[in-house]
């Protein structure tokens, strides 16, 4: 796809879970010059950030971002409000209270400003439209339209320079993901996918991310080595 001397960049969008792991092991596997970026967004739980920071280490990534800043303070959701608590999985139809409003457009928005700054024609982000609970911002459509406003926003692309998201998982289900991760060498047991996660990362087992991450691995056939509070 590219020639060996010259690598393209790529902004990878990495929370330190499953998902956004098995991404960048993706866009690496593409021949990509990886720069991951996290956020610390106010979420209670931190220790995904420290995931994050281990994972950009092992897949070297060319520089690891962590970006500051206060969801909280606009938000009404489980995982920034601690008066909100993370609910038991649940198979209902609505749109869960984990959502964070606008989380995703945020996030892109950040990635878009890093890499004009990179002169970088490539953004990477794990959203997927079957494991994550009717989440808006995590559908083709919405990804699609975000890719023709950044086209239309900033100086490299009005000038030719077209800017492409790449969305490697969003039409695989959790098994699928993780038999692609792991014919990729990644180790799960470094990912934080919990919603309510302790200091050390082991996971709740009771949230909608603990339960969709079990079954996969259930239907993927995989042992899995999650480590779990319950």
């Amino acid at each position: 796809m590219f020639n060996a001397k010259h690598k393209i960049k790529a902004v990878i969008l990495l929370s330190g879970g499953l998902d956004s792991t098995t991404t960048l092991a993706i866009a690496k596997s593409k021949k990509f010059e990886c720069y991951s970026l996290s956020f610390d967004y106010g979420q209670k739980q931190k220790s995904e950030l420290q995931s994050a920071k281990n994972i950009a280490k092992i897949f070297i990534t060319s520089e690891h971002r962590v970006v500051k800043i206060s969801l909280s303070d606009v938000s009404k959701s489980a995982l920034t409000n601690d008066n909100i608590d993370v609910p038991r999985f649940s198979q209902s139809n609505k749109i869960p209270i984990t959502y964070v409003p606008a989380r995703n457009t945020i996030f892109l928005s950040y990635a878009l400003a890093w890499s004009e700054v990179l002169n970088c024609q490539h953004i990477f982000i794990g959203v997927n439209e079957l494991d994550y609970s009717g989440y808006p911002d995590c559908r083709e459509s919405y990804i699609k339209a975000f890719e023709i406003m950044a086209n239309l926003a900033t100086k490299q692309a009005i000038e030719g320079q077209k800017l492409t998201i790449h969305t490697p998982l969003i039409h695989l289900n959790k098994a699928q993901i993780i038999k692609k991760g792991l014919s990729l060498g990644i180790d799960y047991t470094l990912t934080t996918t919990c919603y309510q996660a302790d200091k050390n990362g082991k996971a709740c087992g009771i949230c909608d991310a603990c339960e969709y991450r079990r079954l996969g691995f259930k239907e993927a056939r995989v042992a899995d080595q999650t480590r779990y509070q319950i």
